[in-house]
């Protein structure tokens, strides 16, 4: 990525060592008079600056299928874009609590952080050895009164036993995404939840376009499926099945799914030939 300035505190410099530090300029967090000291307490005027909603929010490496990380860059507007298009899905508020339960080198958490401080909610931090337990997890759940839960579903599935426990959970949302979601797992969760379940919800999306690409409320007669019940696009994207030739297929057949739209990230950070083979003219 070549960042320029890296903003570290020691814990964070001793992580990355001398050798990653090499010809960046750091801001020492820990100094007593920080770097932004003398500057002024108000946010500067954005336009002032030059800066508007095309530039960078961030840039997340992804490995994709081919084993080749590359970095996939994203705008502040494709972010916000994401919220108001599943804003009737989900009336969001103030009140709801969500997790960052993913590392936000997995855009799954592009989601969980922007989408509580979005709607002026509160935001669990978990750590990743309460990530990593199920029992845990399940505790901070229930006592943080966490209302929008982010899951992929081989991680929900250990949570799922946990719920016949005393401890209940404050749930309005589950949603799933990062893997596919075989809807028969869920069968013991609405066994077990058809007087209290929160909504679950399937969504389906790659680092490319933003998160979430489609939306599917699942209920308990979807668990005799069988493969991932992906649902509709988000209202401001477009989904086309296409061939080889890159022509629509007909109803029923195999072929390879194109995603259009405002979600589309602008590209691979310094792959211009990666770039152009995938993300192609409309």
């Amino acid at each position: 990525a070549a960042p320029p300035l890296l903003l570290a505190d020691a814990a964070g410099r001793a992580a990355l060592g001398c050798d990653a530090l090499a010809g960046v300029s750091v801001v020492d967090l820990d100094t007593a008079t920080p770097a932004w000291a003398n500057l002024p307490a108000s946010d500067p005027d954005p336009r002032a600056l030059g800066l508007s909603s095309r530039h960078l929010a961030y840039v997340i490496y992804t490995s994709g299928s081919s084993g080749t990380p590359k970095g996939v860059m994203v705008e502040h507007a494709q972010i916000v874009r994401l919220f108001e298009a599943t804003e009737s899905c989900y009336r969001f508020t103030e009140h709801d609590v969500w997790c960052l339960f993913h590392s936000f080198s997995f855009d799954f958490s592009v989601w969980e952080l922007w989408g509580a401080l979005r709607y002026g909610g509160r935001l669990i931090l978990v750590p990743s050895h309460t990530a990593l337990s199920a029992p845990d997890f399940h505790d901070v759940i229930c006592k943080s009164g966490v209302t929008v839960l982010n899951q992929t579903p081989s991680a929900f599935k250990a949570l799922m036993d946990l719920e016949q426990s005393s401890v209940r959970n404050r749930l309005r949302y589950v949603i799933f995404g990062g893997e596919a979601l075989e809807p028969s797992i869920l069968k013991p969760w609405y066994a077990r939840h058809s007087d209290r379940a929160p909504q679950l919800i399937n969504m389906y999306g790659i680092t490319e376009t933003t998160v979430h690409v489609t939306y599917r409320p699942l209920d308990q007669s979807d668990t005799t499926a069988s493969g991932s019940l992906i649902g509709k696009r988000i209202s401001d994207l477009r989904v086309y099945l296409l061939d080889g030739h890159g022509a629509p297929v007909p109803f029923g057949a195999v072929g390879e799914l194109y995603i259009g739209g405002a979600g589309v990230a602008r590209g691979y950070l310094n792959r211009p030939e990666l770039t152009a083979e995938r993300f192609i003219a409309s």
